[in-house]
């Protein structure tokens, strides 16, 4: 039965209100950036800055470290992504394609992994880290992420190889291609959306973690953006808000711009991967 035209009413308002919900500190931290001081100061609200003003983008982007911690941000994020993907989707084939003996062990096992609390790993990432003297390098912070990206990464790569049909690789290899070439022409296609959705995963959560990098990473030169933000402070050692939440809005420009790069890959991938194919 369809619903009636008043429950879809119901459920778009419903939907209306939790975006609103949903966006409304999005928007204020966009607002605050643009205001002047006496605005963000001001004891009565404004929704909309009177008089925008970007003294408060100028005023972060001159803070000390704030390029360093940008750049150091880009290399752990960069090389998180690379690394998750790589190897999530060679693990995602052996686990999808072959059997072999304690396979569903270690499926209940990468399972088991995504459902342990992470504050609870970080006095024992810590030790392990110290002993090889990774405490205070991004790579031991990549090294950390790679432990929580992968699990996730490699189910979900893993659901979408499930979910493709074998008689397209045997109908390739039929027609005269190897192995290798009907995983090349068929699998990979194929693959585009669940190797995007999985990127996109390991961006946002690697750009955004703060817990590990403010315990793993004592030296201002050698923080993410993330953290370089736990010590904003205006110059008379106050909360500079305005300016925080400006170089808050640079700090998630990066996630936005990687997202609509790749949201028509998510959208029609696996569409234009079957017509490839």
């Amino acid at each position: 039965m369809r619903p009636s035209r008043t429950a879809r009413t119901g459920w778009n308002i419903l939907g209306l209100l939790l975006f609103a919900v949903m966006i409304f500190p999005v928007f204020w931290m966009i607002s605050t950036a643009f205001k002047p001081d006496q605005d963000v100061n001001s004891f009565t609200p404004t929704w909309i800055p009177t008089h925008p003003t970007i003294k408060h983008f100028a005023d972060a982007i001159h803070r000390p470290y704030f390029w360093t911690d940008v750049e150091n941000s880009l290399i752990v994020v960069g090389v998180t992504v690379g690394f998750s993907i790589v190897l999530a989707f060679l693990a995602a084939v052996a686990l999808a394609k072959y059997r072999f003996t304690g396979r569903k062990i270690f499926i209940v096992l990468m399972i088991g992994v995504q459902m342990l609390p992470a504050v609870g790993l970080v006095i024992p990432l810590y030790v392990v880290l110290a002993r090889y003297h990774l405490v205070n390098a991004l790579t031991g912070v990549i090294v950390t992420y790679l432990t929580f990206a992968l699990p996730f990464s490699v189910w979900t790569l893993r659901g979408f190889i499930v979910g493709i049909p074998k008689d397209l690789e045997e109908a390739a290899m039929v027609d005269g291609s190897t192995r290798l070439g009907a995983f090349v022409r068929i699998l990979l296609p194929l693959m585009g959306p669940g190797l995007v959705a999985t990127s996109v995963f390991a961006f946002i959560t690697s750009w955004n973690e703060y817990v590990f990098a403010r315990v793993l990473l004592n030296d201002q030169a050698k923080q993410t953006v993330t953290v370089w933000l736990s010590y904003f402070l205006g110059t008379s050692r106050q909360t500079d808000w305005g300016a925080l939440m400006a170089a808050s809005t640079l700090t998630a420009i990066p996630v936005v711009v990687f997202f609509l790069l790749v949201q028509r890959r998510i959208a029609f991938g696996l569409t234009a991967g079957a017509v490839k194919a």
